[in-house]
């Protein structure tokens, strides 16, 4: 058996077949700090249709010989939802000119390998290759800094995020809903975009990609 690490991107109807191992590593993965996601596999069902309707969609995954550990995902923005675009519309942002990043998941054993560069590299390169987009964008949940669930020691990924040249637009905002893992119901998240510019040079801006602690950890758009 291979048991080394191989990165693979699909477009379009080729990810049709994979639809299914994103939606259970996502209720793997997303049920950790800081999206306490209790999914079901027909809550992903309805989130996943967006991307298997868009002939432009993106996905990512991090295969183990046969086994898919991790899968990150973008879509043009004007192929999203609703609630993802108005945010940027109500700010002026055209859909049409920014492509966005639906999550990153990666399965806890295999973090730390740069995996999660190799995702934002992937999705970065082809949305360059598109050859209409000013910007990449993706958002995270807003958690308070005293959540009772957060755990001793939790590290944001924001770091990881700044340095790749994205920025914390506290303007840019969306309200979507999911059950987390101590509630008997779903309840409204505060969602918070981050951008960049996407340049056409190097994979990061003419950063170093040579970051410490790989951010295996959730990036997130839930529902829709």
């Amino acid at each position: 058996m291979d048991d080394a690490l191989r990165i693979e991107s699909l477009t379009g109807s080729a990810i049709l077949p994979y639809l299914d191992a994103l939606a259970r590593l996502r209720i793997t993965v997303f049920r950790e700090f800081p999206y306490l996601y209790d999914g079901s596999l027909a809550y992903e069902a309805e989130y996943l249709a967006t991307y298997g309707a868009c002939a432009e969609s993106l996905f990512v995954l991090a295969r183990q010989g046969e086994a898919i550990v991790g899968v990150s995902t973008g879509i043009p923005l004007a192929a999203e939802t609703a609630a993802v675009k108005m945010p940027f519309e109500a700010a002026g942002l055209a859909p049409e000119r920014v492509f966005y990043f639906g999550e990153s998941v990666l399965l806890a054993p295999f973090r730390g390998q740069r995996i999660g560069a190799r995702f934002f590299d992937a999705r970065e390169a082809y949305a360059r290759r598109l050859d209409r987009f000013n910007h990449t964008a993706f958002c995270a949940v807003d958690r308070p800094a005293d959540h009772p669930l957060r755990p001793a020691g939790h590290r944001p990924l924001d770091g990881f995020w700044q340095r790749r040249g994205y920025v914390r637009r506290f303007d840019l905002r969306a309200a979507m809903r999911w059950k987390d893992i101590d509630q008997p119901a779903e309840t409204a998240k505060s969602m918070v975009f981050w951008l960049r510019p996407l340049d056409r040079g190097s994979p990061a801006g003419g950063q170093s990609l040579s970051h410490r602690g790989d951010t295996g950890g959730p990036i997130m758009k839930t529902g829709s």
